[in-house]
């Protein structure tokens, strides 16, 4: 029986490098997760769009002296319009439906949303 224990190597000189494909394969995963949590963050900033965009509705009947509700609605569209897909279409929808919402909206607003100028119509 021998009392002699093999030690690890700890000489930091003395490391290999994982193979090419070992790293590859790491980089890959960093930048699967790495798009997932932009994903997530899109769709996260998409819901606090949609929640301002509600929220807005009774705080301006709240405060109807203090314009606070037409900012946090403003907020809300550029999130949810910039972030999601599908808010971007249930605005397009809004609008279709309603045109004449259109020309109390900005050509700033509509150019950052949608990315188009107002409709003549409305």
């Amino acid at each position: 029986m021998s009392l002699v224990h093999e030690m690890p190597d700890c000489d930091p000189y003395n490391q290999t490098e994982p193979p090419k494909s070992q790293r590859r394969g790491r980089a890959s995963q960093l930048g699967i997760m790495a798009s997932s949590l932009r994903a997530i963050m899109r769709q996260c900033l998409a819901v606090l769009g949609l929640l301002l965009i509600v929220l807005a509705i009774p705080v301006g009947i709240v405060t109807p002296l203090l314009p606070i509700g037409l900012p946090l609605a403003i907020l809300g569209v550029v999130l949810l319009g910039r972030n999601a897909v599908w808010g971007k279409r249930w605005m397009e929808g809004v609008l279709a439906r309603h045109p004449k919402l259109e020309r109390f909206a900005p050509n700033w607003l509509m150019r950052a949303v949608f990315g188009r100028e107002k409709s003549s119509h409305g």
